[in-house]
């Protein structure tokens, strides 16, 4: 049996009396892109915040490489590898593609963000920094400002620097949102060279890339889990076809 990355058990999180995520129990192998899809306010992006740690649960348990990371916060999880990247963007926008990653690797290495030192002229931190960026695409864009990459670019960078900070597992809470056509098949490219070597849970709604990209994929309909499985046994679950793709 695979080794797992990520085991949830029971989780929940409660908003008054809105149930977002119930009792929630998923297991995502490592290495594999573990996508969660449902309608809107099925709780996916509720429990992205709950396994960053962003969100405190109200019941249930978080494994993360067989750790019980379940009452640590967000920066104790960025720790100990796991990191998320957003629906907007957050780069550092006046400096280049490569200084945000190599920002990223020195803070990796314990220094702080204000810091900033001149990191160009520093290869302990530039040659990772350079390889990252080939592994996203970005490799031709490093002396380029943030500010002056298109949107896709820039959610790339955001993947990228969140690798720098040495995440094994990789929260995307859709990557895709707000790209055209020719930014989405980037951005699907870059998600499918981390392909085994990154642990991925993926939020997104571009069914053509959750089915293309995804080895398994669990379906939310109101905070619970209504199937779980690989991509064609969800395409043919009736349940699903019913509840989300109508």
């Amino acid at each position: 049996m695979s080794e797992l990355a990520l085991k949830i058990e029971g989780l929940t999180k409660r908003f008054g009396g809105l149930v977002a995520t119930d009792k929630i129990a998923l297991a995502v192998v490592q290495g594999e892109v573990h996508a969660v899809i449902g309608p809107n306010g099925a709780g996916k992006t509720t429990l992205i915040g709950q396994l960053s740690g962003e969100l405190r649960s109200d019941a249930g348990r978080i494994l993360f490489e067989g750790r019980d990371v379940t009452r640590l916060g967000a920066a104790q999880r960025a720790s100990r590898g796991i990191g998320r990247s957003y629906q907007i963007t957050s780069v550092f926008l006046d400096f280049t593609t490569l200084e945000n990653v190599a920002f990223a690797v020195q803070a990796r290495s314990g220094h702080s963000f204000h810091f900033w030192r001149d990191v160009r002229g520093d290869q302990e931190l530039t040659w990772p920094a350079l390889a990252i960026l080939q592994a996203i695409g970005l490799g031709g864009r490093a002396g380029v400002r943030a500010a002056d990459l298109s949107h896709g670019e820039r959610r790339q960078l955001e993947i990228g620097m969140t690798l720098a900070m040495g995440a094994r597992l990789l929260l995307l809470d859709e990557p895709l949102a707000g790209m055209g056509a020719d930014e989405s098949v980037r951005m699907i490219e870059t998600i499918r060279g981390l392909k085994g070597k990154q642990t991925i849970v993926l939020v997104e709604h571009d069914m053509n890339a959750v089915f293309s990209l995804a080895d398994r994929i669990t379906v939310l309909v109101y905070g619970r889990i209504i199937a779980s499985g690989v991509p064609d046994a969800i395409r043919a679950n009736p349940e699903v076809q019913n509840a989300y793709f109508g």
